[in-house]
């Protein structure tokens, strides 16, 4: 049997995306050429490792068999470069690394300093959502990823190298901004915007709320943290994320942190990888430089208070305007806050709202 690595790249990318378009996409060849070497493995092992059905591939039992093996072996190439790299030192190599949306905010500042400690080093860098670090995990395609909580279903090395409390976020001219000490209860009069389903964000403000017998009344479900600090702004309800992803609206005052008992909501974040995983000098740097210094670096100064209400500038004086003007919600029509009523809009990643389907 003379089965080639080349062979077997393009069998795992089939087999990871199960399409042989996605797979030739991954690997930048063309589809008949990753065709060509699926069918070229087949012949040497004698069996068929994809079946059709309808429009869909699906793996046969050879396929699966040959997948948990082929895998071994690429890890083996990738081990042994990693061996190799090592005794070149940190002058140059590659880093990848993915993040939760909520990291971005501060992930491109600690690659900035381990950049310039390491400029021979090339950083691919990829924000995305819980769901697909989870997915690069399994599959084994980046160095490491910084999330909010480990997966279970997965095997991981991981190590918290940064608090990350999640806060109750409303807009400035809310009535809790001049409260003190508020009951966990008083939620339950409020509209809550909340990210989608799989969110960890949204795992957390569940447990919390299922720990503490709130009944947590949902709004709009937004599928970003712009979106959703934007839509606390005009008032259509509250919100729980990140402090590290308001810092900018608190300082200029378009976001308040009301005073709620047993708020925080106090996580951690995680860099990990896979279990037995050999990381290459870069990636290893980069893992010591995070789980060292990250939290010193991101916390001198300090975080910036919430804006008392009384310490906002007046408003302006309105001016007549000179045409129709938009419909506003109520708190920015009437200059005072009403509570958002529970609707069902679902907000794009660009942060603006999807319109409803059409009606027949």
């Amino acid at each position: 049997m003379h089965v080639t690595l080349r062979q077997l790249e393009a069998f795992i990318a089939v087999a990871r995306n199960l399409s042989y378009t996605r797979a030739a996409e991954e690997l930048n060849l063309s589809q008949p050429a990753v065709s060509m070497q699926i069918k070229q493995l087949e012949n040497q092992i004698g069996q068929a490792l994809f079946e059709q059905m309808g429009k869909k591939i699906y793996l046969t039992e050879a396929g699966r068999e040959v997948r948990q093996y082929a895998r071994t072996v690429i890890q083996h190439i990738e081990d042994m470069e990693a061996g190799l790299a090592s005794l070149k030192g940190l002058e140059r190599g590659t880093l990848s690394i993915s993040v939760a949306t909520t990291a971005h905010y501060f992930a491109p500042q600690l690659l900035s300093i381990f950049c310039e400690r390491y400029p021979g080093v090339n950083v691919k860098l990829d924000v995305t959502n819980r769901e697909s670090l989870v997915s690069q995990l399994e599959n084994n395609t980046v160095d490491m990823v910084i999330m909010g909580r480990p997966p279970e279903e997965i095997e991981v090395e991981a190590g918290t190298f940064m608090e990350n409390p999640l806060v109750l976020i409303a807009p400035p001219d809310h009535p809790f901004t001049r409260e003190k000490s508020i009951q966990l209860k008083k939620l339950e009069d409020e509209v809550f915007l909340v990210r989608e389903k799989g969110s960890g964000t949204r795992k957390a403000m569940e447990m919390f709320f299922a720990q503490h017998g709130i009944h947590m009344k949902t709004g709009m479900e937004v599928s970003s943290d712009e979106a959703i600090k934007r839509s606390v702004q005009a008032g259509l309800g509250l919100g729980i994320m990140s402090r590290d992803a308001i810092q900018n609206e608190l300082q200029l005052g378009h976001l308040s942190i009301p005073d709620v008992l047993h708020f925080p909501i106090m996580r951690h974040w995680y860099v990990m990888h896979r279990k037995g995983k050999r990381l290459s000098p870069v990636a290893q740097a980069f893992k010591s430089f995070l789980l060292e210094e990250a939290a010193a670096i991101l916390n001198k100064g300090g975080a910036a208070p919430p804006p008392h209400p009384d310490a906002l500038p007046p408003p302006t004086p309105a001016t007549p305007p000179q045409e129709p003007a938009p419909a506003q919600s109520t708190a920015q029509s009437t200059g005072t806050y009403a509570p958002a009523q529970p609707q069902k809009v679902l907000f794009g990643a660009d942060g603006k709202p999807i319109p409803p389907a059409p009606k027949k």
